[in-house]
Formats: structure tokens, C-alpha cells, sequence
């Protein structure tokens, strides 16, 4: 039987593991264990996907995605190139670089994968992340919440004491708490709640608005009206952003971020953590009414409460660390990393669906309401658009569940039913997820409203399956709700594979090449020169930055001894690797051409 790959497709970064031994494992591509969550197209049209395509954004931010994943289960197109694409579409790209990697260091075909989603993922994201997987080549075995892989994953090197953790789970885009119980290998969701557009893309932006503020004021002319200024500005507030998780006080410099007549039009700015702190304040206190909301839903008090996980990339910020540990009196645990805990669940999950000897039990959660629009007779009056649920939040899956209704009149033969989605009493106000009209129905007694029997059956996967039956005559109607306006068709999966297969032809390719002032190209040659696995290659903008400093030197006609030395010093560093000493090298180097401009 083929092997099973566990897959965390984030919105920055994505991850894949797999169980060696009965250990699961992440796997790396050279240095790489996470990749960016990016594909782009060169200007010749070639494909990128993670690390090369993250290099090229800064300079050609309209021909790169990233955080695709928020659009997941919506009904729009991407632009990428002179083509649109579903979101479901743009994963599969990502999708299909990870199997890629996951082949060659496995050694054989991947066919099969566990992929995880956010636990407050609608269905209709579900199913888009399910399509993404199949356009990618993948037979999707599960698709399970992240903080229950987390959870899978601390759960492999458990005691057999009963505990109850919560599973705090901030990423690049997305939050979830989940409340868990691990109890001798087995892994229960009590209850889960959660924000899916929250996460450090908007820890992101609230520093890029600050920054660009701040250039406004020096300069009077906002640089977020410029897609290239713009998409700088969002990488420099991210690289702040860490830095400001480890420092009290980082500098942020970019060159040259527009130009005025002529004239370069530079930031270089100071921030401090505080500052930070003050920014996202407001974002981290409603992850904690989401914590609370959890605990409710559970029957708990935050006192039963044993141990905190945290997860996602974004925990590493002090200020979460210590809101998180404020509110529940529990120091947060980091024993596995954040980045990868995630994917080493899913493979622990593939292990079991793959039959491997592997002693945990995953007992996952529905995390929303599911049911239909009825009306009901509210002291003699008819009220139509009332929500009836069927599927409660938090109830243990799979799950099915039947409820029946009549009609309003006895002559009544056919019956509209709409799926809803969410815990508004009133059902518009949730999210309709299908519908379908039920006709020709007949009454069991003559004189009376006929009668329907409707299930839910909510599978393992999170995928809703919905049932009629008139009890008058046995007649039956069936759907899959699927998010009839994000699905696609099998045909259209077919077709979209065939598209990006068609797409990632000229794949190879990345080398880097001067083209003018400030701009370069994607040579056709050597792919693996933008990947982690080569380390004698620049970056995007490291060799960016190089080639503009051998221009500097070619039309300077005073003493240029200190700029070559700087280039010489750059190139040794990027020879040898060590990112430390190619930033502060780099650094140097942009101090030179700063002074240079200005003289």
C-alpha cells in the first residue's frame, strides 16, 4: 500500500510529514522544513511556487498570490498571469510542489494525504481544500482541524493521566482554540471556536499602515498606492515583526521605496515592541472571548484546565505569550514547534488511516451549527426565515442526525429546503450552503399536512450529506452539500489538473539575471539556484541588491574602494551561506549606495 503524507497547507507557510518507525517526521527540502504558502509567474511566464516565488513578490507583487488561503470556500478568481484561478486552484499549485518534495525524499509515488484545515473552516472551505488536494493529484484520505493534529501530536509522547488542554492555535492567517481531552491515546474535541481572517498577515498590515504613516509624514505621498512600495513595505513589517519578537527595538530600512522627480524617497525607522504591542492589542483580546467561547461550550471552567499548547508561527510574540498566560494562570507550552505541530499530527492521523501501528484515537468536533429554514407559529402568526438546527456546534463526529417537519397546508405537495450554517436564530443571517425543492408529496392521513424526515449526516471529513424522505411515500431526495457555489465538478477537477500540469512545464527555472535599473528576470535554467538546497545562490534581493551596487561602481568616477570591498564581502557571504552574515553584510552594502545617492 502506498505511503500516507500529513499536510498543513497554511496561509504563510505549509508543511508535510510522514511516520518513520512510528515516529512521524517533517520533510525537508535542503534546509527548508516549512515552505511559503506563494506561487507566482515570472514575467516569461514561468512558474514559481514557495521560496522562489516569496523572492519574487517584492518586486512583482501582481504576478505573485500568497494567502490564498482566506479565500478558500469563496466564490472568486485570482489573477496570476494573464489567467484567473479558483483559490482551490492556487492551493493545488502549492499542493503539488509539496508532493513533489515529499516524493523525492520518500523515494516513491505519493498518492495519498491527511490535509488539515482551521477548525472554524466553513464547509464550503472544506470541500475547496478537499478539490485542491484532488486538482494537486492527492486521493484525500482526511481532512481534520489543526489544533486536533496539534493535539495528535503532543498526544504521541503522553502519559496515560487524563488531561485537559487547550490547543491555542494562531498562524499566518487564521486563529483557533480548541478545547481537547487526551486521555491514554485517545484525542477527544470537546469544543472549538475560532476567527478565520485572523493571524500575523494582519499583525502584518497594522505594522505596514505604521510604517507607511510614518513615510507619509516625511514625504506627504502614501507608498501603499504602489503595489511594488506596498508589497515591500508588507515584507519589511514581517521581518520587524519577528525581529520584535526576539528584541526589544528593531530598525526597519528600505531604499529607494519611490521616487519623486528623480529623487529617492527612503524610510528608515525605529520601532519598538511596545509600539507593536499597542498595534495588535485589540486583535489578541478577541482570540481570548474566542478561548472563553470555547471553555463555554465545553462545561468548563478555566480552572480544569491542565496544560495551554500553543501553535502557529505567531505565538512566539511576548505579548501573546503573556495574555494567554494572564488569563488562564497556565504558562503556555512550546514542547513541540509551533511551525511543524501541525503536520506531525496529520502524518500521525495518514499512520493510522495507513494502518500502521501508531496508539492514539482521534475523536474529532462539528464547529458550527447545521441545520435548515423553517417556519414556526409564534402566537397565531407565521414567521417565516427561522433557523432549526439539526447538527449542534461542538457535537462529536461523525455524526447523524434526523429531525421531522410538515408542510403549512394540507394541500401543500412540494417543499423547499434550505441548508444553513452557523447559530443566528434567524436563518439568512447564516450561511447557506444548499438547497433544494422537494416536490410531490403526499400526506400519511388524508386531511393533513404531509410529513418529511430529514437527516444530517456529517462525515469524518467535515462534509455535510443531506437527506429527505416523505413519510406518505416513501419517496426520497439526497444531496451532498458541498458548497454548491465554491464546487467543482469532477470534469473541472480533471480539467484544472491538466491546466496547472500544462502550467508547471517550464517549471525549472529561476537563475538570476539583470534586466535594467532595478528590475530582473527569471533565467530558464536552474530552478534549484532559488531553492533552500542551493546556498551559494542570492536571493531575489540580495541579487538585486548586487546589481545595483556594480552599476553604482561602473558609473562612479571617484574612489569606489569601499563599495567593492562591500561586494566582495556580500558574495563571500552568500557563498558560505550564513544568513546572519548575509543580512548585516547586505546591510553594509545598502549604507554605501545610501551615501552614494545622497552625495
Amino acid at each position: 500500500m502506498s505511503a500516507i503524507i500529513g499536510i498543513d497547507l497554511g496561509t504563510t507557510f505549509s508543511a508535510t510529514a510522514f511516520v518513520r518507525e512510528g515516529t512521524p517526521h517533517i520533510i525537508a527540502h535542503g534546509d527548508e522544513r516549512i515552505m511559503p504558502s506563494m506561487a507566482g509567474l515570472t514575467p516569461q511566464g514561468n512558474l514559481l511556487v514557495g521560496t522562489p516565488a516569496r523572492n519574487q513578490y517584492v518586486l512583482y507583487p501582481d504576478r505573485t498570490v500568497r494567502s490564498i488561503k482566506r479565500k478558500m470556500g469563496q466564490s472568486i478568481l485570482t489573477k496570476l498571469g494573464d489567467r484567473e484561478y479558483a483559490p482551490q486552484e492556487i492551493s493545488a499549485l502549492i499542493l503539488r510542489e509539496l508532493k513533489r518534495r515529499a516524493e523525492a525524499e520518500i523515494g516513491e509515488p505519493i498518492e495519498r494525504a491527511v490535509i488539515t484545515v482551521p477548525a472554524y473552516f466553513s464547509d464550503a472551505a472544506r470541500q475547496a481544500t478537499r478539490e485542491a488536494g484532488e486538482i494537486a493529484g492527492f486521493t484525500v484520505e482526511r481532512i481534520i482541524n489543526e489544533p486536533t493534529a496539534a493535539a495528535l501530536a503532543y498526544g504521541l509522547d503522553r502519559s496515560d493521566e487524563r488531561q485537559l488542554v487547550a490547543v491555542y492555535d494562531l498562524g499566518g492567517g487564521t486563529f483557533d482554540i480548541s478545547i481537547i481531552e487526551l486521555d491514554a491515546g485517545v484525542v477527544e474535541v470537546r469544543a472549538s471556536h475560532g476567527n478565520t481572517q485572523l493571524g500575523g498577515d494582519d499583525f502584518d498590515q497594522r505594522l505596514a499602515d505604521l510604517l507607511a504613516e510614518r513615510f507619509m509624514q516625511q514625504y506627504e505621498r502614501d507608498p501603499r498606492t504602489d503595489r511594488r512600495a506596498l508589497a515591500r513595505l508588507m515584507r519589511a513589517a514581517e521581518i520587524a515583526k519577528i525581529a520584535l519578537s526576539e528584541q526589544p527595538f528593531t530598525r526597519v530600512r528600505e531604499e529607494y521605496l519611490l521616487t519623486e522627480d528623480g529623487q529617492p524617497m527612503h524610510i528608515d525607522i525605529e520601532l519598538s515592541r511596545a509600539e507593536f504591542e499597542d498595534l495588535i492589542s485589540d486583535l489578541l483580546e478577541g482570540t481570548l472571548q474566542s478561548f472563553e467561547a470555547a471553555l463555554n461550550d465545553a462545561g468548563m471552567s478555566i480552572n480544569e484546565l491542565d496544560r495551554v499548547l500553543f501553535v502557529g508561527g505567531s505565538t512566539r510574540i511576548p505579548l501573546i505569550w503573556q495574555m494567554v498566560r494572564d488569563f488562564t494562570g497556565l504558562e503556555p507550552e512550546i514542547a513541540v514547534n509551533p511551525d511543524e505541530a501541525v503536520a506531525l499530527g496529520a502524518a500521525a492521523q495518514a499512520a493510522i488511516i495507513a494502518g500502521e501501528p501508531l496508539d492514539a484515537i482521534l475523536v474529532d468536533v462539528t464547529p458550527h451549527s447545521l441545520g435548515i429554514e423553517v417556519a414556526e407559529w409564534q402566537f397565531g402568526q407565521l414567521v417565516p426565515d427561522r433557523y432549526n438546527v439539526i447538527i449542534h456546534r461542538n457535537t462529536t463526529i461523525p455524526t447523524s442526525r434526523s429531525e421531522v417537519y410538515s408542510a403549512i397546508h394540507p394541500t401543500q405537495t412540494a417543499i423547499e429546503i434550505k441548508v444553513y450554517q452557523g447559530e443566528h436564530p434567524i436563518a439568512s443571517r447564516n450561511s447557506l450552503l444548499g438547497e433544494f425543492m422537494f416536490d410531490q408529496l403526499r400526506p400519511e392521513v388524508s386531511g393533513e399536512p404531509p410529513r418529511i424526515t430529514v437527516q444530517f449526516d456529517f462525515d469524518i471529513n467535515g462534509i455535510l450529506h443531506v437527506s429527505a424522505t416523505d413519510r406518505g411515500s416513501g419517496k426520497e431526495a439526497r444531496i451532498s452539500v458541498k458548497a454548491a457555489r465554491a464546487q467543482l465538478s469532477p470534469a473541472e477537477i480533471d480539467s484544472a489538473r491538466a491546466d496547472l500540469e500544462a502550467l508547471e512545464e517550464d517549471l525549472f527555472a529561476s537563475a538570476f539575471l539583470e534586466l535594467g535599473d532595478d528590475e530582473l528576470i527569471i533565467d530558464q535554467d536552474a530552478l534549484s539556484a532559488a531553492q533552500p538546497k542551493s546556498r551559494a545562490e542570492p536571493s531575489l534581493e540580495v541579487a538585486g541588491l548586487l546589481a545595483r551596487a556594480r552599476r553604482a561602481v561602473e558609473r562612479e568616477s571617484g574612489d569606489i574602494a569601499a563599495l567593492e570591498t562591500a561586494i566582495a564581502a556580500l558574495e563571500a557571504a552568500v557563498q558560505s551561506g550564513d544568513k546572519g552574515v548575509i543580512e548585516e553584510r547586505a546591510e553594509e552594502l545598502l549604507d554605501l549606495l545610501y551615501e552614494l545617492d545622497e552625495e
